[in-house]
């Protein structure tokens, strides 16, 4: 009897983390009011300054979820023995974490120990990109509770590279739940923010090894890529995401697409697949868009959440208590 007691506990707690039970809204209602507006003022703050926050915020959740969960393993920190995710290549030119870091710091002088900087990623993300870029707003569960663990190699093990081709991003999103209609819409975030050169200049200078362009690349958007990255070894310089398009939330991303001015090799493969092809034609539509992305956002934020007792409330974000 003990044994079953064990096993039927253990299988709870396994769909506790996986499916996102014991997430609710407003879970703090009673022990932190003020929480979601605390967030919100900071995000705000931030906004205020450079509305070009909000792309980053949006990364940096998605990022967080892939690896291990939405469990906010992305901010820990690396220490003498263990190189934390946020130091893997593909984290490497993540920001934002000043407008997490102090919204963590307002939530603890007014409830201390209580939120999680897991529910603050997720909050921000949502708050900046309906502030910073008038982008579609979606719910957000709260009652995550934060990751011990956070190691650089499940970093590259998780996060799908801008190098992807179909099966290998489908493979990914498969991997955290994800079907092909969240893969191609989660890759319209891709309609706000920047890249930096080595994310795509292959594609512009040796796209098969040979000193040659990729065939599929618009020739003037080449053209106009390779004026802002002049070379492979450029490693500083960015360019947006969609031309004139940076901090606008928007399905610009689907008709430069559909145009040959997709910029990474991963944005390019959604139009390989026929389904997905078939989706991205369909996501043009703005309203459709910011319907589907609504869906897709709040079926991510559910991905391996740690709630009730496990994990923990981190006091400071980059720490573990």
């Amino acid at each position: 009897m003990v044994n079953v007691l064990f096993i039927v506990a253990a299988l709870l707690t396994i769909q506790s983390v996986c499916e996102g039970v014991g997430l609710k809204h407003k879970f703090y209602k009673k022990t932190c009011p003020p929480a979601e507006a605390i967030v919100r003022s900071v995000v705000r703050k931030y906004v205020a300054k450079n509305p070009t926050v909000a792309a980053p915020l949006l990364r940096m959740n998605f990022h967080d979820c892939f690896v291990r969960g939405c469990d906010a393993s992305v901010l820990l920190n690396s220490t003498s023995t263990n190189k934390a995710e946020r130091d893997a290549p593909p984290n490497l030119t993540l920001d934002g974490f000043d407008v997490i870091d102090d919204a963590k710091a307002e939530l603890e002088k007014k409830c201390p120990g209580v939120v999680s900087c897991a529910d603050i990623i997720a909050l921000a993300a949502r708050d900046a990109v309906l502030t910073a870029s008038r982008g579609p707003f979606w719910h957000v569960k709260t009652g995550r509770r934060d990751g011990t663990i956070s190691n650089a190699t499940e970093a590259l093990a998780n996060i799908p590279s801008p190098f992807f081709n179909f099966s290998q991003l489908q493979a990914s999103f498969a991997k955290k739940g994800l079907n092909v209609e969240d893969l191609v819409v989660l890759s319209g975030g891709h309609t706000i923010g920047n890249s930096h050169c080595p994310s795509f200049s292959r594609r512009l200078y040796n796209f098969t090894g040979k000193g040659d362009m990729d065939p599929s690349l618009d020739p003037a958007y080449a053209q106009v890529l390779k004026k802002k990255c002049p070379s492979l070894a450029d490693n500083t310089t960015s360019v947006e995401m969609v031309p004139n398009s940076s901090v606008s939330f928007d399905s610009n991303y689907y008709t430069n697409l559909l145009a040959n001015r997709g910029l990474f090799t991963s944005d390019v493969a959604l139009l390989t697949n026929p389904a997905a092809k078939l989706l991205v034609d369909g996501e043009v539509k703005e309203k459709r868009f910011f319907i589907s992305f609504r869906k897709s956002m709040e079926k991510m934020l559910e991905i391996g959440v740690l709630t009730g007792s496990a994990g923990q409330v981190r006091h400071v974000c980059a720490l573990v208590n």
